[in-house]
């Protein structure tokens, strides 16, 4: 019996040091989660930067491409690199004009984040309508304007991708609430006006190349504008408030008139004091100098007989 105590020791040390070396890997592997995705990935003279969503260790990049719909191709120099940009000027031969689009993911310990698709400035237009930098004709050039409640996407029919196909080559407007997740969008040849917006709220506009609905190179990058507030409301107080004083004087007016010229004894009477006569007032003895002077006796009343009377 006491030679089997000590195999049974090690018997239980070793389940228990497994057990111990399972729960552990089963805690690593939930407790480890996907990186943040990478902020503001955007492209200016065929340079892709980014930056980290966070100040991580042990965080590398992945640069992917693709063309007009295909599948995404990994950027050979830019494969799980530590860097936050990446020269890209290679992949606009691999199209005919150029127009691949760009996205970036986060990886670490084998995990990837979600993609974050890349976007040009080039196709910024100056506020004045000046025409803007074409640094990358497959970035859509456009300007905007607000007005209360409506949004102008103002967008040129010329440019190369129409040269080519025509009006198949259209724009597509991707709108929202800033803040929120663009995901309404119109498709136009041209200039687009959103309607219907929320007044005093800011939206945010993004704008890419289709053909046959297929998007089409790098979509412009977000930018947000502040829908005025509509002064006809303002207007329609004042107007509203203009007419009730009119009304009001048109009619109290000869109301007031008529009271004054033919109810003023009804209103003399409504302002005099209230008078109340008392129950037994008949009943009280008048004041001695209110009596009538009455002859002590009638012996010594002297009366007139009137015997006749003459009329003149």
């Amino acid at each position: 019996m006491s030679s089997g105590t000590p195999r049974t020791l090690r018997n239980d040390a070793f389940t228990m040091f497994f057990i111990a070396l399972f729960f552990q890997f089963i805690v690593q592997g939930l407790a480890e989660v996907p990186p943040a995705p990478p902020q503001n990935v955007s492209i200016d003279k065929w340079l892709l930067t980014w930056t980290p969503a966070t100040e991580e260790t042990n965080t590398t990049f992945t640069v992917q491409y693709s063309r007009f719909d295909t599948e995404w191709i990994n950027v050979a120099a830019c494969v799980q690199t530590p860097s936050h940009s990446c020269d890209v000027s290679f992949t606009k031969a691999m199209d005919e004009h150029g127009c691949v689009m760009l996205r970036v993911l986060a990886e670490r310990r084998g995990l990837s984040s979600a993609p974050v698709e890349a976007c040009s400035g080039h196709g910024e237009r100056p506020a004045n309508g000046a025409a803007a930098h074409r640094g990358d004709s497959c970035t859509p050039e456009f300007r905007l304007t607000a007005q209360p409640g409506s949004l102008t996407v103002h967008l040129s029919r010329n440019h190369s991708l129409a040269e080519e196909h025509a009006d198949h080559a259209k724009h597509r407007v991707y709108y929202g609430r800033e803040g929120e997740p663009l995901e309404h969008y119109e498709d136009d040849v041209s200039t687009v006006s959103l309607r219907g917006l929320q007044e005093g709220q800011r939206y945010c506009t993004r704008v890419q190349y289709i053909y046959i609905n297929v998007p089409i190179g790098l979509p412009s990058c977000t930018r947000c504008m502040l829908i005025p507030e509509s002064k006809k409301d303002s207007k329609q107080a004042e107007v509203a408030v203009s007419v009730v004083v009119v009304l009001a004087v048109i009619v109290l007016t000869p109301a007031l008139v008529y009271v004054l010229l033919f109810q003023r004894r009804r209103i003399k009477k409504c302002l005099q004091p209230p008078l109340t006569i008392p129950r037994d007032f008949l009943l009280e003895p008048f004041p001695e100098h209110h009596y009538p002077i009455i002859p002590s006796s009638p012996s010594e009343e002297h009366c007139d007989i009137i015997s006749s009377v003459t009329v003149e």
